[in-house]
């Protein structure tokens, strides 16, 4: 099975061993996107919303990199500093989503790298 290393500007670099999504078997794997901008490398300033926004936007332009979108999304996986947050988290990740209902976990972790409030990585379909 060959792997397709997706990467695009429009999210941000890897900073690590790792690519921001690999394609395998028909399907886009991605890497956790945490609240970076992709062209400063710097944590979006604000709360739980503002950081999200910033994630599903990071995570839109991996799919449209790997030539799919939200609607083919099969699972995502959420990791919230704090679950308190998980309500703010999940109008902004609805309003993302639109129609599309993919599987998903939601968990809350002691900590998250550079010290952000939700990370999230998601499996989709490559049509």
């Amino acid at each position: 099975m060959d792997l397709v290393i997706v990467s695009t500007p429009d999210a941000p670099a890897a900073i690590g061993p790792y690519s921001q999504g690999i394609i395998a078997g028909g399907f886009l794997y991605t890497a956790g996107q945490i609240p970076l901008d992709p062209v400063s490398m710097e944590v979006v300033p604000g709360d739980v919303v503002a950081q999200t926004e910033q994630v599903m936007r990071n995570l839109t332009a991996i799919l449209k990199a790997a030539g799919t979108e939200w609607w083919h999304v099969v699972k995502t996986t959420v990791y919230l500093q704090d679950m308190a947050d998980f309500p703010r988290m999940n109008e902004v990740y609805a309003r993302h989503m639109g129609e599309a209902r993919p599987a998903r976990s939601t968990v809350q972790v002691a900590a998250l790298p550079r010290g952000v409030m939700v990370e999230i990585d998601c499996v989709a379909r490559v049509p």
